[in-house]
Order: structure tokens, then C-alpha cells, then sequence
């Protein structure tokens, strides 16, 4: 009998075209995964991986080429946002990376429209971008605090919709993922924090909040997921409680992205054989 072909992690991270539900997904899973120490070991031969085809990447756009990689972080607080920034697109070459961190909109900001400051801070040609938090932010926070009238949120999401289509034509290829952690998890994370004098910097009062408002949020991401969830820029829940599960299955779906790109290191635009020449004269 021939062997079944193992999923990716992508197709096993992918959310469900019906949205399905936030509460089947537990946080604490390991899909794609074995024991941890083989998986940490798979997570540094696939940033290996990653380094080389972000590399490939970088050189094709220096060479004229358009495309880009997108990706795009969400989560509630603690989820390992910044853990992710630092873990998984920290191996690669910072030349070729953008890092955009959204945080609460400036007085200039909110005088445009919202997609305004998001669409600034596209990656160019040949770049990883990282978007920190993102557009979804203004169907998110704004729902959960109303901040914004129902009528005018709930019009976003074919607006984000219509906008990733855009980018996707314009070669960007986005990689959105959700960080998806127990509240049991947040709890232990936001007390290790006021344990540790070290990392009182990272503690934020707002978070006791936004915490308050877990279900809000919860609910909020559900339908965001299900609505923005397209076939050219599909969403993928992370189970985010373990970081050593989380930083595997980012870097995983980042190289099967790049993979099906398939970048290439542009030709010499030089005759190879006269320059070596002339290097060996000097």
C-alpha cells in the first residue's frame, strides 16, 4: 500500500472557508509537529531554508524584479508577536527585511482613510515585509470599543478584501497569520511579566483592559478570519501556547510561501570570465 502523502503545514493551518469557530482550535496543538527537540531541530534546518530563499528573494528584486512577501501578525496581547519578529524573521538578512509595528493612529493618521498608513508601509520589490498588527486593527479595536459606528467597521472587510486582491495582482504574496493563545496562557504570560523585574518594561496596564474583553475580541477575530479569509489571501491560526510549536509553524508557512515562489538569483550582468581576469590582475 503506498504510503499517504503527509500534509503541509500550511494546508493543516489554513482556517476553514465556512470561518468555523476559534473554540475548535486548541492553542496548546502541535499540528504538522512531533516531540519538541525533533521539532526545534526542524525549525533551524527550515531557517536555513528561509534565510537562503529570502536571500534569492532580496537578489531577485535588486534586479528589477516586483514581488514581495507580506506577512501579516495578529493576536491578542502576548501572543508572541514581537517573539516572532525576533525568532523567526530574526535568521534572515535584515537588508532584505521591512518591519512595520501599527500602533494607535496618529492625529494625521486618522485624518485619512484608514487603509492610508497600512498601504505606506507595503514592502517594496524583493523584500520580506512584517506587518505587526495591521489593517484588521480597524475591525478589531475599533469594533470591541466601538470606536468607529457598526455600519462604517463592517464595510471594511470587503475594503481589506478588495485591497489584499490589489496587492496579490501587484506581486505580493501575503502570508497572514493569527497567534492563537489560551486565556489560561495569557494569564501565566502577564504574571511572568510582574515576576520578573526585567521585564516590567514589557508590561503594559492597558493589557489587564483588553483582557477584560477576551470574549469581545474572541468573537471579533472569528468573524474577521471568516470574512478575510479568500482564496488568494487566506488566513492561518497558529496555535501560539507553545512558542517552540509557534516559531516552527511560522517559519514553516514563510518557506512553503517562498518555495512556491520560487525566487531566483538574477544572471550576471557581466561577463564572469573577463571580471575574474580582471580581479587576478589586481
Amino acid at each position: 500500500m503506498a504510503k499517504a502523502k503527509s500534509r503541509s503545514v500550511s494546508d493543516l493551518l489554513r482556517a476553514p472557508s465556512d470561518g468555523g469557530s476559534l473554540k475548535d482550535v486548541d492553542p496548546g496543538a502541535t499540528p504538522g509537529a512531533g516531540k519538541r527537540a525533533k521539532t526545534e531541530a526542524r525549525t533551524a534546518a527550515l531557517s536555513e531554508r528561509l534565510s537562503t530563499l529570502q536571500e534569492q528573494l532580496y537578489a531577485e528584486g535588486s534586479a528589477g524584479g516586483h514581488r514581495r512577501l507580506l506577512l501579516v501578525l495578529q493576536g491578542m496581547d502576548t501572543s508572541g508577536k514581537d517573539g516572532t519578529v525576533r525568532r523567526v524573521v530574526g535568521t534572515v538578512n535584515p537588508a532584505g527585511v521591512q518591519i512595520t509595528s501599527f500602533k494607535k493612529p496618529t492625529r494625521a493618521e486618522l485624518r485619512h482613510d484608514f487603509l492610508w498608513r497600512i498601504n505606506r508601509a507595503v514592502p517594496t520589490p524583493g523584500q520580506l515585509g512584517i506587518f505587526n498588527r495591521s489593517q484588521y486593527e480597524d475591525v478589531l479595536v475599533v469594533r470591541v470599543h466601538e470606536l468607529v459606528p457598526k455600519s462604517e467597521w463592517s464595510s471594511r472587510y470587503d475594503r481589506i478584501n478588495n485591497w489584499e486582491r490589489q496587492l496579490v495582482d501587484d506581486g505580493v504574496h501575503l502570508v497572514k497569520v493569527f497567534l492563537h493563545i489560551s486565556k489560561e496562557e495569557q494569564l501565566a504570560r502577564l504574571v511572568a511579566r510582574l515576576d520578573d523585574p526585567d521585564k516590567h518594561w514589557k508590561f503594559n496596564p492597558g493589557d489587564v483592559d483588553e483582557r477584560l474583553l477576551w470574549d469581545d475580541y474572541t468573537r471579533a477575530y472569528a468573524e474577521t478570519i471568516a470574512k478575510c479569509s479568500t482564496e488568494y489571501a487566506p488566513w492561518y491560526v497558529v496555535p501560539a501556547d507553545r512558542k517552540w510549536y509557534r516559531d516552527f509553524a511560522v517559519t514553516s508557512l514563510l518557506v512553503e510561501a517562498l518555495t512556491a515562489m520560487a525566487p531566483q538569483y538574477p544572471p550576471a550582468a557581466f561577463d564572469v570570465d573577463e571580471q575574474r581576469a580582471r580581479v587576478l590582475a589586481t
